[in-house]
Order: C-alpha cells, then structure tokens, then sequence
C-alpha cells in the first residue's frame, strides 16, 4: 500500500497531449471522484508527483486549481487534504441533482426514439451484470452513463450543461452508498425505461423523482448501516 493510501492499480496513466497541469488535475480529481483518495486524506506534492510520474509543479498547480473548485482544502502550516463534505453540502447537491434528472427524464419521454430505449436498456443490462458481479466500480460508472443517457435523450443542450457540472460530484456521494442500493437502483431504472418508453411524461418525472431521492437518504443514512 502506498503512503498515500492509493491501492495498487489505482493511479490512471497521464494521457496525451495536453498542458502537464491540467492533466494531472484530471487524474487526482479521477482519484477523488472514485474514492481512491477518501474524504479528509492528507495529499503529500512529492508522493503525488512520484506516483504521477511528474514533477511538484504541476501538482501543486492541480491542488490550488481542486482547492478552488472545493475538492481539495488547502490548510496553512498543514498541507493540502481531500474535502470532506458536510451533510449539508451533500443535500444541497443531490436535491438540485433531483430537479435537473425529474425534467431531463420528462424531456426524454416526449422526445427519446426507440434507438435511444434500446440505448437505455442495454446499459440496465451491464448495470445489473456489474451489481451481480459485486463490482461497485463498474456499477457506479454505468449509474453515470445511464442517466447521461436520459439527458443526452432530452435533448436540452443548456439543461446538460447544467447536469455536467454537479455530475462528477454526484459520483463523488454516489460511490459509497452503490452497493446498498445495489439492485434496487437498476429496478428503478428499468421502471423508468419503460415511462420513457410509453411516453409517460408525468410517470418519468415521478420514477426519476423518486429515484434521486432514494439516493440523497440514502447517502445521510450510510452511517446507520
């Protein structure tokens, strides 16, 4: 195990092109997302840049830019540290996340065509292969493409773009509480399938509703499991 706490296979390969900076934002905001570096775990510059491959620069650059956009808290005489968030930052997010899936998931039923059901459905498919498969990774990944997927089928560019900014964050509360939902949570994916595929505006609003919501208790109840 690493000093860092980085289990071993953990650390992506720096792609390129592209400025050494804002690759290696990519790969720790990666880390952070997946849960490889856990909430309120110190970040040491020189066993980053080991494991990156890359000089202190860049990485301290990477950290004032995380620190910036809240994943990383930079404190004096102590060093950089993942957030941690509070209950409160995480219900904030999740209930906005709840409004932005509810119409995306209503726009989808108006608008989606049966290319984009069949698309829904074999992503439920490898949803309920990755919870059988006890592969939390996977399943947190295919809950992020599927209702990516819902908003792409809305066909509301500005409602995307809006989704797109709180997504890597909703990963971020979603990775712990994935294996509790497990199952249930592609259940009621399916059961929005097919009210996005009868067209059932109002049926797709509520499922969607009622889905994300499942989710936020969830996350404030992890502890009591």
């Amino acid at each position: 195990m690493l000093s860092t706490g980085l289990p071993h296979g953990a650390v992506p390969r720096l792609e390129r092109p592209g400025p050494l900076r804002d690759r290696v934002y990519e790969a720790l905001l990666e880390l952070i997302t997946t849960r490889a570096l856990q909430p309120g775990q110190h970040l040491v510059e020189s066993e980053l840049a080991g494991h990156l491959g890359v000089s202190r620069q860049p990485v301290r650059e990477a950290l004032q830019r995380l620190n910036t956009e809240g994943w990383v808290d930079l404190r004096p005489a102590q060093g950089a540290f993942v957030h941690e968030p509070t209950e409160e930052e995480a219900d904030q997010l999740l209930t906005v996340r709840t409004l932005l899936e509810a119409e995306a998931a209503r726009l989808a039923a108006r608008n989606a065509d049966s290319k984009g059901v069949q698309a829904l459905e074999e992503i439920l498919a490898e949803g309920l292969k990755a919870v059988e498969a006890d592969d939390v990774d996977a399943a947190v990944a295919l809950n992020a493409r599927f209702h990516a997927k819902v908003m792409e089928l809305a066909g509301n560019a500005v409602l995307a773009e809006l989704a797109a900014q709180v997504d890597r964050r909703v990963r971020w509360y979603y990775t712990p509480v994935a294996r509790q939902r497990g199952e249930q949570s592609w259940i009621e994916h399916r059961e929005m399938i097919a009210a996005i595929a009868a067209r059932d505006e109002q049926s797709a609003t509520r499922l969607m509703r009622e889905h994300t919501e499942h989710t936020r208790r969830s996350y404030h109840a992890r502890g009591d499991n």
